[in-house]
């Protein structure tokens, strides 16, 4: 299998394309649970209202696993062959098979999403544990970057994981055909540090002169896993570039689609694109850049 792979890298690319059909699917699960899986632990420690309405939090056993996907308007269970990646979803014709209430096709949008985002992972860096890696990155910021757009919230169950992963890695520094992961543990260590204390600065900086919060915890949280993950080295192309596509679709909502410029904008999905890029193409922009200046 792996001489298959490494001669092939097309057919481990399709490999991946189709594995992660399946990991998109349960990444919806996982954007639309874990946020709900967090109100209840919240309603359970501190017993004080949210905005959460109480009759949308569900009762009983309710974690990634647990129950099965039902159809949210009529509550019918969605069987194996009504489930498959995108597939199912054209069969149905984007419609429950029991009601026939619409499906939402972001579904099988963040299942092909995934699937697309990974095969261009399992291309750039072809078949080894570089790859397993950067899967499994791209799979933490793909559902980070949606539950922060839906909820404003960073989970710690996702980006706290990823911080001790990245440092882990660095451990195995140097790698025998690692190109971009698995950096020395000194820039892993100084780019969680910098990634956290960087935007914690920024935050009390803006909240000092403005008296708002410009952003939250998790997103410190989130570029300080992406330090510890890429090294201090590509943080400051992280910032800006999050920064840059932050600000041009900021803008464009508020321009093409009114939207009022005081609702807060989550910045994870921001600082998670940036990052992936950063993952990908990282060292190219920057030696572009310098070689530009030069």
């Amino acid at each position: 299998m792996q001489e298959l792979f490494v001669g092939s890298p097309l057919s481990f690319v399709l490999v991946v394309f189709l594995f992660s059909l399946l990991v998109g699917s349960f990444l919806n699960v996982v954007i639309y649970r874990l946020p709900l899986m967090m109100e209840r632990e919240w309603r359970s420690q501190c017993k004080e209202l949210t905005e959460t309405p109480a009759s949308e939090i569900p009762e009983g056993r309710f974690d990634l696993m647990f129950p099965r996907s039902r159809c949210p308007s009529c509550a019918a269970q969605i069987t194996a062959l009504q489930n498959i990646p995108v597939i199912s979803y054209l069969l149905l014709r984007g419609k429950c098979a029991n009601c026939k209430t619409h499906i939402s096709a972001r579904y099988p949008i963040v299942e092909f999403f995934t699937a697309a985002l990974t095969a261009v992972v399992a291309w750039r860096f072809g078949f080894g544990w570089e790859t397993a890696a950067a899967l499994l990155l791209s799979f933490a910021l793909v559902a980070i970057s949606l539950i922060d757009f839906d909820h404003q919230i960073i989970p710690d169950s996702i980006s706290l994981p990823l911080l001790w992963i990245g440092l882990t890695l660095s451990l195995f520094h140097p790698m025998t055909g690692a190109s971009v992961l698995f950096v020395d543990p000194v820039s892993a260590i100084v780019g969680a540090l910098a990634g956290y204390l960087s935007l914690w600065s920024v935050y009390h900086l803006f909240k000092m002169v403005t008296g708002k919060e410009g952003m939250g915890y998790g997103d410190f949280k989130l570029l300080a896993a992406l330090g510890a993950w890429l090294g201090w080295q590509m943080l400051p192309l992280i910032i800006m570039l999050s920064a840059v596509v932050g600000a041009v679709i900021g803008i464009a909502l508020i321009v093409i689609k009114g939207r009022d410029k005081n609702i807060p904008i989550p910045f994870g999905p921001y600082l998670a694109a940036a990052g992936w890029i950063a993952l990908l193409w990282g060292q190219q922009i920057v030696d572009g850049y310098l070689d530009y200046l030069s």
